[in-house]
Order: structure tokens, then sequence, then C-alpha cells
């Protein structure tokens, strides 16, 4: 938090992950104040989003989220990031949770939306745009580096982008999921002015996990400063 306050950074996405070093989802559940003050220690930092990565199962699932939910409302976050069904799960399963995960989130005023993630039911944009239209209420976080670096080839995502509800940001290329800011494919102008067109006015997320033999530092100083330039 320290670091990104020093890099003027404004906000911060928090990642809820079971399997993580941090707030975990059943730290969450089992013990909502706890959570709630953790995440009013975040250095005078607003979070913008959490991102959930849950292990938990039928539903608990749903006990867990609701709780989730009831976080983000006493901090004050109006999105959560959740996956999508891995790619092969049945179309009507993956519709019937979606819509309960969303009905726990509008009780409490959040929006519900899932990660666009190679692998997932979410890596196509004719899939998303179904599940979108029969889950209402549902959104997107859209991570344009999953429709670039893929075996099949880039893929076009304009079509979701009315979808959008948070947003993950990083330079790719083709063959590399993460490079140097600058080194990528990434048309981050020409994505700016198509969010604002579909009348995006959420946060712009630096989503960008430490390179080899690179400063850390100085690449989330870069693209800070880049997306600044843009807005």
């Amino acid at each position: 938090m320290e670091k990104l306050v020093d890099l003027e950074f404004s906000a911060v996405d928090m990642t809820l992950d079971e399997n993580g070093d941090h707030l975990r989802p059943s730290d969450v559940r089992d013990n909502l104040q706890r959570a709630i003050d953790i995440c009013h220690d975040t250095q005078r930092l607003v979070i913008s989003n959490f991102r959930l990565l849950s292990t938990a199962q039928g539903d608990d699932r749903y006990r867990e989220y609701e709780e989730i939910c009831r976080l983000a409302k006493a901090v004050k976050v109006s999105s959560i990031t959740i996956p999508s069904g891995e790619f092969g799960t049945p179309f009507n399963e993956e519709v019937e949770h979606l819509r309960e995960m969303v009905a726990i989130s509008a009780a409490e005023g959040i929006v519900t939306s899932m990660h666009t993630h190679v692998g997932c039911l979410s890596q196509d944009c004719d899939t998303i745009q179904v599940l979108c239209d029969n889950v209402k209420g549902l959104g997107i976080t859209l991570d344009p580096s999953h429709f670039i670096c893929r075996e099949d080839g880039p893929k076009s995502y304009d079509k979701v982008l009315k979808y959008v509800a948070h947003i993950y940001l990083r330079d790719t290329r083709q063959d590399a999921m993460h490079v140097r800011v600058g080194q990528g494919e990434v048309e981050y102008g020409r994505l700016i002015t198509q969010l604002e067109q579909s009348g995006y006015n959420r946060a712009l997320t630096v989503h960008m996990p430490p390179l080899p033999d690179t400063d850390q530092m100085a690449e989330m100083r870069k693209i800070r400063l880049l997306l600044e330039s843009l807005l």
C-alpha cells in the first residue's frame, strides 16, 4: 500500500484469495468485522474492486459470497470480480450459478462481474454476450491481455464493451501475457476511447505482477503516467 501511495496511485484493487497470504474469503466469512477493519487500513487508498478467488463449493460458496458482499457494502466497494466457469462447464449450470451470485450482490447494491480469461467460458465473446443477456445485471471485468495472448490468435472484444464493469490492464504480446510497458500490443488509446463511448466511468486497474530483472516500481510508474496522459 505504501508503495502504491508513493507511486501516486489513488485506489487499489484487492484480491481475496483463499490460497493467498493476505485477506482470504474464509476470513471474511468467519470474522466480518475483522475483515472490515483490515479493508479500512489501506493508507488512504480507495478500494475500487474486490477480486474473488474462492475454493468454496456448493451452497457454501453462496453463503461466503453473502458475507463478502456485506464487506463490500461496509467499505463502499461497488464491484466484485469473480471467475467464470472453466471451459467445458455446462452452459445452463453456469447461468444458474451466475444468477445466484448476481442476486446476492444486487441485494447489497454491488455489481458482480466475471473475469474475461483464457481457459474459461469467458474467453469467447459470443459466450460472454449470451451469458450477460441471460443473467440480468451481470457485468464483465475486461482483461484485454486474454484476447491478445492465446493459442488461436488475437480476438476482438469490441462487441462486449457494453458489459464492462471493471478492467485490468498490462502490456501483452501474442506470445507473452505480460511484457514491459511499451513492448506489447495493447492499444490503450483506442481502448479508452471505446470505453468512453460505451459510457464506462469506473477504474482503470493496473494488474501487473513483477517481471524478472525489471524495476517493478519504474514499470508501475510508467503505466500510470501513460494512462493519465490518455484521459
